[in-house]
Order: structure tokens, then sequence, then C-alpha cells
């Protein structure tokens, strides 16, 4: 298969890049500069230098021709202001998700972020960092306008992220709206970001998850156990 992750110079997105590429697949990535490129390189993939929040769905869609899968794993990321979060994390997803229905591509994966539940409708909890509720409001807006689309989409909602190596078990569970109990927050933890790519990879190969959210922590599940009792 032809994958195209957007923010491929990530550390979930590196870890991702090499378990595909193991796999016998062709990975494309999406960065943002020319001296990203060399990494992605050494990691096996292809690498493409286009700004998505500067890009036009035509630009994006040319890349995705021909691609199986479409991965949003960009992030405006620690320390940006609440603007760069409305044009990365959501309007780089809404734009790579229009691009992939333009380019045809069946199938995309969004790596949003636990927590999306705590900002959706009323106040937000006084437990929740007022500079993250700018981050979890653009995440969850992402999720709504993928889950509205025809894509057969999966969103990934990871805990805590660590740089510790993975461990190949987690706890995958069904979540959001439907699956979440009313008042329920999500459970608490932390996944290493190689475990997040292992799932990743393994909703790739399988196509297990299809218009499913999913919450994504360290657990005792082998991950190709965790993915296949999705269905």
């Amino acid at each position: 298969m032809r994958i195209v992750i957007a923010g491929a110079h990530g550390k979930i997105a590196r870890h991702l890049t090499r378990a595909l590429v193991r796999d016998g697949h062709e990975v494309t990535g999406l960065i943002r500069g020319e001296a990203q490129g060399a990494d992605l390189m050494v990691d096996g993939a292809a690498p493409v230098v286009l700004d998505l929040e500067s890009a036009s769905v035509a630009d994006l869609a040319r890349v995705l021709s021909g691609a199986d899968v479409a991965v949003f794993a960009a992030g405006a990321g620690a320390g940006s202001g609440d603007a760069r979060k409305e044009t990365v994390d959501l309007g780089a997803s809404v734009l790579l998700a229009d691009a992939a229905e333009a380019a045809g591509v069946p199938r995309f994966i969004q790596i949003s972020s636990t927590g999306v539940e705590s900002v959706r409708g009323g106040a937000v909890p006084d437990s929740v960092p007022a500079d993250f509720v700018a981050y979890l409001r653009a995440k969850l807006a992402a999720e709504e306008d993928l889950a509205a689309r025809p894509l057969a989409w999966t969103i990934v909602r990871p805990g805590g992220l660590i740089d510790d190596p993975g461990t190949g078990a987690v706890r995958l569970d069904l979540t959001g709206p439907g699956h979440l109990e009313p008042g329920r927050s999500e459970p608490r933890g932390t996944v290493p970001r190689a475990d997040v790519a292992a799932v990743l990879a393994e909703l790739v190969r399988t196509g297990a998850g299809t218009r499913q959210v999913l919450h994504l922590l360290s657990g005792t599940v082998p991950v190709a156990d965790a993915v296949a009792a999705l269905g």
C-alpha cells in the first residue's frame, strides 16, 4: 500500500514510517522544510515539502493521488499560540481530508488527543489547564469534521505521550459519543509514542477500526490482539 503521512517528521510519525516500511509499504511524508527530508529518507520515506497552512486542496490532492491511506499526524506543538492550533490541529486536518476526498483516497487515520470530551458542549472543567483548552477544541472540531465525511476514517486518542521504549501491549477502547457514559471521563494514563505508532501500523495493515473513535493507553493486550478485537 501507499501511505501519505502529514506531519511526517513528528516522533509518532517517524516510528510509524519505519514500521510501515518494514512491512513493505510505500510511505510519502509531508514536511514543512527541506532540512527534515534527510531524516525521512533514513526512515525509508519519500519526503515532500508542503506547508499545510498555505497549501491548496489541489496541491495536496496531487500528492495524495494513488494513495491507499492518509494519516494526519501533524500538530502545532507545545508553545504554539491559539491561532496556530486553529490553522494546524484543525485547519490542516480539514485540508488533508478535503484533499483525500478529492484524490479518491479511501482510508483516513487521524491522531487526536485524550481529553477532547472535556470541551464538548458546556463549561470546561477546572481540571483542564487554560492553555490546553484551545488545543482540545481544535482537536474536537477536527474529529467532528472527519466524522461527517464518507471516508473510511479512524480517530485515535492517545493518552499522555512518553518517549519510553514501546512495550507492544496496550489498552484500546471505543470512546466518544455512544460509547463513553454521560458524565464519565476517558481513562487517564500514558502510552509510549512507539506503541501509538504500532497501533496505527496495525490499523493500516488490517483495515480495522473503520468509523470508530479509539482511546489508547499502555496496557496488557498485545497490539495485534487489541486491534483485532475491534472487529
